[in-house]
């Protein structure tokens, strides 16, 4: 079996994900958009608070979810995982399509025999 790149990926492990910065950022984006709610509550009409928390709300999330837009695989590499997944099954399952084809020619001369 022959295959493009470098070798297949290693097994999935339990291992701890890097989530700390992340983490850090909801917290602290949480944080700002409740203190800044809690203030406008007491500060202003409660109808025009919860309308400004919630828009609030809305782009503590879009900018929280923004901040990491560029830190994906790329269509190559995803590309390049799927095809390395493919030649592992095409691999485990040839037996399985020999024994397929060798019968699917055995019926295409049994066919021809008969015409």
């Amino acid at each position: 079996m022959r295959t493009t790149g470098t070798a297949p990926p290693e097994p999935h492990r339990r291992t701890r994900a890097d989530t700390g910065p992340v983490a850090k950022r909801w917290l602290v984006g949480g944080g700002v958009w409740a203190l800044i709610t809690a203030l406008l509550f007491l500060l202003v009409n409660p109808i025009l608070a919860a309308f400004i928390a919630i828009l609030g709300a809305t782009a503590v999330v879009v900018v929280l979810l923004a901040a990491d837009w560029d830190r994906h695989s790329t269509f190559e590499q995803r590309e390049l995982v799927r095809a390395r997944k493919r030649a592992v099954k095409r691999e485990r399952t040839k037996d399985a399509r020999a024994r397929d084809r060798a019968r699917w020619e055995a019926q295409k001369a049994r066919k021809a025999q008969q015409r």
